[in-house]
């Protein structure tokens, strides 16, 4: 498993709005069973306006998704099979975000 490695929401009843989520943990940490993960949502499926600085906008399979790090979980990780892809390309948005989160700068 690999940071920023996107895979198909495991969850059937979350994943027509939540259709991928994406693995943010340090590569570092792979001892431990579960990995930490933030959905990304279809514009469509939010009732509010994102915020561009915690909830960057990402183009993925031809579509404009929203990382929504306020919803970071931490998921089995044997729920994890098969990355579709990798969102490496957006690290610093994703950084940016996650620092956001927490420091608020």
């Amino acid at each position: 498993m690999a940071q920023f490695d996107v895979y198909m929401n495991p969850s059937s009843t979350t994943r027509k709005a939540f259709p991928y989520i994406v693995d943010i943990q340090s590569t570092t940490i792979q001892e431990i069973a579960t990995r930490i993960v933030a959905p990304l949502a279809r514009r469509s499926s939010l009732n509010e306006q994102a915020m561009k600085k915690l909830t960057p906008e990402i183009q993925y399979e031809g579509e404009v998704l929203i990382l929504l790090v306020p919803q970071i979980a931490s998921i089995p990780a044997k729920h994890l099979k098969n990355p579709i892809g990798s969102l490496n390309h957006f690290r610093d948005e994703i950084l940016a975000a996650l620092d956001f989160a927490i420091t608020g700068i």
